[in-house]
């Protein structure tokens, strides 16, 4: 028998760290907008918004136990690493006992998805089966998407217009334009996220062969990626919600332009950390603050 199957039991703390708490906002986010939109149109279960959540969680987990396994298998989590450590990289816990997680996980979103099915139809079991397909296609499989420099698009948009309209189309059994507009600022600023990892990850990612989006643009377009992101996020709701009410995700413009600046003056490797924990903050308060404006 291997040492690999041999290897301890994890402890909860390993799993903690294994699963990233500081990333489950990005599954939080969009729930709560499309949450929104449908109840600011007279749309709102409460069941319904507890299952998706709980949903959402689990596959974004899921996903997160996906990129460590297949990260290190490619070779693209080393000793060099610049983020925070991943579980199997740093030997804490087997590739076996990853895999095994991420199936357990996995298997507990489809049985979320049976409810959400009989509350959505077919459409949404296309949307269960796209989401964690594309989580364990983003960095493994034959092609993995992330090392292929799709990574910001399939962000964008399975965390922009299928998870906002998703959840709109769960509560009120439709689509609607509303919907689909509001997906794309918490769309880009979700993709904003990756970008900032995949721009501290740059070197690395490219000695591994990850060839990202930002490694094939280089750092200087990607800064200019990640600001044009920040900024669009603030035009699009004075579209879609009329009045002083889009004033309210300004509440959140003196957090994004801190990052931007930072960005945009060359911080590199490590000093990026803080950039992307505070990102990940500026999603959720921003999409907090514009779900708040459709609901007044």
């Amino acid at each position: 028998m291997s040492p690999e199957h041999l290897a301890p039991a994890p402890s909860l703390a390993h799993w903690i760290m294994a699963i990233r708490p500081p990333t489950l906002p990005a599954a939080i986010a969009p729930v709560l907008v499309g949450t929104a939109v449908a109840a600011a149109d007279g749309h709102f279960r409460v069941t319904v918004l507890v299952v998706t959540l709980t949903a959402a969680l689990l596959i974004q987990i899921g996903t997160n136990l996906a990129n460590d396994l297949f990260d290190f298998q490619h070779g693209a989590d080393t000793p060099e690493r610049l983020g925070p450590p991943r579980v199997t990289q740093t030997g804490v816990m087997s590739p076996d006992q990853v895999r095994a997680g991420m199936i357990l996980v996995f298997g507990a979103s489809v049985l979320c998805g049976l409810y959400l099915a009989v509350v959505g139809g077919w459409p949404i079991v296309a949307i269960g089966v796209l989401s964690i397909a594309a989580g364990i296609a983003y960095t493994g499989g034959p092609w993995p998407l992330g090392y292929h420099g799709l990574g910001d698009v399939f962000v964008f948009v399975f965390f922009g217009p299928v998870a906002v309209v998703g959840t709109y189309y769960l509560q009120a059994g439709a689509v609607s334009a509303a919907a689909a507009g509001a997906a794309v600022p918490v769309g880009f600023l979700v993709t904003a996220i990756l970008v900032v990892n995949n721009l501290r990850d740059i070197d690395t990612d490219r000695r591994a062969g990850k060839r990202t989006l930002a490694v094939r643009i280089g750092a200087h377009g990607t800064r200019r990626q990640y600001v044009g992101l920040l900024a669009g996020a603030y035009v699009i709701p004075w579209l879609l919600v009329p009045g002083v009410r889009a004033a309210l995700t300004l509440l959140t413009l003196p957090l994004a332009f801190g990052l931007g600046r930072t960005v945009a003056a060359g911080a590199t490797g490590t000093r990026l950390n803080p950039v992307l924990k505070r990102t990940a903050g500026l999603h959720l308060a921003y999409s907090c603050c514009f779900a708040v404006a459709f609901l007044l």
